[in-house]
Formats: structure tokens, C-alpha cells, sequence
């Protein structure tokens, strides 16, 4: 998300009244160092201590699963598209061209109202908007969890719903119809819940489930439609993510008023008192992860449905996890935060082109692109 750091770094906040409580929101004694933000040294420096590696392979983790299910997820739904006759809709190259443009915007539109307005107002509001689609991210998460224990009478849409998403500011959203099943009530009523948790304790636990409902269903549901429109994000981002954090104070202040669940949380070490937290944006899962998802349908679109090969997938897969790691390790040496694009970009671009020339098919997957709403070009779907 444009107002969120795409970076791995650190926070330090003071703990609630009890360990597991909610988190009081003052961040301790931060510098700007080179216009990015370091936390402050703990008193045996950087020394990668037990804790320590349990939050970040918690980070890692974190990550990679709702990437490796969104993916597939990705996958079903294309594949259930396709079968009724249905295209996805897709992003253009002028969108791809576009995103930063438009996440650079509201970055600054974001940094300006922080300036202007208090950060506690802004905060109000922002949660408010994110919880709206939180409360429906949450619900198409859990309700393929829970069908499994209701019987099929229950996993019927009989119902219809209305979100009046025209009435949303600023969205540019038209309303949407979506059929519903009892489960998928269930499921509402668990993402209501959980969002009342989140506002009332802002718990980390609470916002990393949020988090991660965002993370699963932006990566099934967004659909890049060719390589080289994921090239053109990426990249971009990558240019938007270094300019923003090394070349202004705009990523840092966005970044500490910001208090919203864009964001995935670990206590560094959880058995303290006083917990350090370290943290991830989603923009550094979900960017990713459209990509890695690409290339599984890619990977599907070589094969078919007999016998699915997913080395694209695989080996991308493998590279972000080898990406974050770098990310952490740079920035656990240095003590400093690190944009994870800056690696994330290069390794999975990088490891997609080598497994495509090793298997000789770098023309076709240049020229791969999807069937869909949105197409702008006339590249076939198949390399001629």
C-alpha cells in the first residue's frame, strides 16, 4: 500500500498494561539517518539473539504462505473464469506505468494531511476506510475455512448483498451485487469481530490477521495479465519505493503516523516486557506476490491441466524468500531499515528470466499475456 514504507524495520513501543495487550502508539527515540528511520540500539547491539530469529523467520513465514495460497488461489479463480466463458480483468501497460504516478500522489496527498491535521483525526478516518474492505477481506478468507464444517445446504448463495461502494469517497467504485451463503454469514460475522478487536485493543495478533486477509485476497484477485505489464510494476515500484525512502523525509513521516493494519507485526523477542516489534509492508507481499502468481498461471498456461509443472513459480518462489532474507540481513548488519523492493524486485524479475532462458522458453513467456477485460495491445495469448 502506497502509505505504508515498503520496507523491513523496526519499531520499539511501549507494551499495555499487560504482555498481550494493546500497544501504546509512541515509537522511542528514532533518528533520521540518510532520510530513513533506525531504531533505537538495543544495549547488545545488533547481535542476532533467539528471539530475534524466531521474529524474523516469524516475517519470512509470514510472508511467503498467503503468497504461496493467494497464488493458487489465483489459479483456481482463472480457471473458474475460464470454464464459464468469463475474462479476468486485468491491469494495462498504461496502468502498470501509471500505478507509481498514482501511489507517489497519494503518499503525498498522505504526508500533507499529516502535516496539516492532526495525525490522530487522520488515523480515525484511515482505519474507518481500511476496515470497510478489512471487514470483506476478512470474510472471503475465512469462509472457504469454515465450509468445510457446515453442511452444503449452507454453502449455497441463496443470497444476495448490496455494497453501496459508490457512496465511498474519493473510490471512484461502482456498487457491487454479491450472492452470499450461510457460510459466508458466518464468515462476515467473524470478520466483524475480529475488526471490533483490532479497533478496541489494536493488538498486533489483531492486525496481522487483518494483514494477512489483505495479503491472500489482493493476490488472488489482481491480475497483472501479462509478463511484461508485471516488469513495468515492478520496476517502477522499485524507483518509487528508493526515491520515497532515500530521497525524502516523506516515506518516514507517512510511516510513523500511519496506524492502520497495512502492515505485519512481530514482537522480537515476545517473552519481554517491553516489546520491540519488527515489521513488514503489505506492498512488499502483495506486489510480489501478483507476479509469483503470474507465473504459476504461466506455468499452467505451459502445461495444461495434466500435469502441472510450476518451475516458474517455484523457482520465483524460492528467490523471494532468498530476497526477503537478504532484506533482513542488510538490514539487521546495518541496524538501518531497508526498502524490500529494492531486493525483492531484482531477485524475482532475475530468477524468472533465468528459468525462462534454461528452459528455452524466454519468447513465449515475453509474449505470454492473458485473455481479459483491459487488454491494450494485440500480443496473443500464445507464442506464435
Amino acid at each position: 500500500g502506497t502509505g505504508e514504507r515498503s520496507e523491513v524495520h523496526s519499531f520499539s513501543f511501549r507494551e499495555g498494561k499487560k504482555r498481550g495487550g494493546g500497544l501504546n502508539r509512541e515509537v522511542e527515540e528514532m533518528e533520521d539517518v540518510n532520510g530513513t528511520a533506525v531504531p533505537e540500539l538495543a544495549e547488545n547491539g545488533n547481535e542476532l539473539t533467539l528471539g530475534t530469529s524466531v521474529a524474523y523467520a516469524a516475517i519470512i513465514t509470514m510472508a511467503v504462505v498467503p503468497i504461496y495460497i493467494g497464488s493458487y488461489w489465483s489459479l483456481s479463480i482463472f480457471k473458474d473464469l475460464a470454464s464459464k466463458g468469463q475474462k479476468v480483468e486485468k491491469m494495462t501497460h498504461k496502468d502498470a506505468y501509471m500505478f507509481p504516478v498514482m501511489g507517489s500522489c497519494v503518499l503525498f496527498g498522505l504526508y500533507v494531511l499529516f502535516k496539516l491535521f492532526s495525525k490522530e483525526y487522520v488515523n480515525y478516518l484511515l482505519t474507518a476506510y481500511f476496515l470497510i474492505f478489512g471487514i470483506g477481506a476478512l470474510t472471503m478468507t475465512f469462509s472457504p475455512v469454515l465450509a468445510p464444517f457446515f453442511p452444503k445446504s449452507f454453502r449455497k448463495e441463496d443470497y444476495k448483498v448490496t455494497f453501496p461502494f459508490s457512496y465511498i469517497p474519493l473510490a471512484g467504485m461502482e456498487d457491487e451485487v454479491v450472492d452470499f451463503s450461510v457460510v459466508d454469514f458466518v464468515a462476515a460475522f467473524v470478520g466483524v469481530l475480529t475488526s471490533i478487536w483490532y479497533i478496541v485493543t489494536k493488538h498486533w495478533i489483531a492486525n496481522n490477521v487483518l494483514g494477512l486477509s489483505f495479503s491472500l485476497q489482493g493476490i488472488a484477485m489482481l491480475n497483472l495479465g501479462s509478463y511484461k505489464v508485471g516488469c513495468i510494476l515492478l520496476w517502477g515500484l522499485f524507483v518509487y519505493d528508493i526515491f520515497w525512502v532515500f530521497g525524502t523525509d516523506v516515506m518516514v513521516t507517512v510511516a510513523r503516523s500511519f496506524d492502520a493494519p497495512v502492515k505485519l507485526l512481530f514482537p522480537k523477542d515476545i517473552f519481554q516486557a517491553e516489546w520491540e516489534f519488527s515489521m513488514l509492508g503489505l506492498g512488499d507481499i502483495v506486489i510480489p506476490g501478483i507476479f509469483i502468481a503470474l507465473l504459476l498461471r504461466f506455468d499452467y498456461h505451459l502445461t495444461g491441466e495434466q500435469g502441472l509443472r510450476p518451475r516458474f513459480f517455484n523457482c520465483t518462489m524460492v528467490s523471494y524468500f532468498l530476497g526477503l532474507a537478504t532484506t533482513i540481513f542488510i538490514m539487521h548488519t546495518f541496524n538501518a531499515a531497508q526498502p524490500a523492493l529494492l531486493y525483492l524486485v531484482p531477485y524475482c524479475v532475475g530468477a524468472s528470466a533465468i528459468v525462462a532462458i534454461c528452459t528455452g522458453n524466454l519468447q513465449t513467456m515475453l509474449n505470454f499475456e492473458e485473455e481479459g477485460e483491459g487488454d491494450d495491445d494485440n500480443i496473443d495469448k500464445k507464442d506464435q
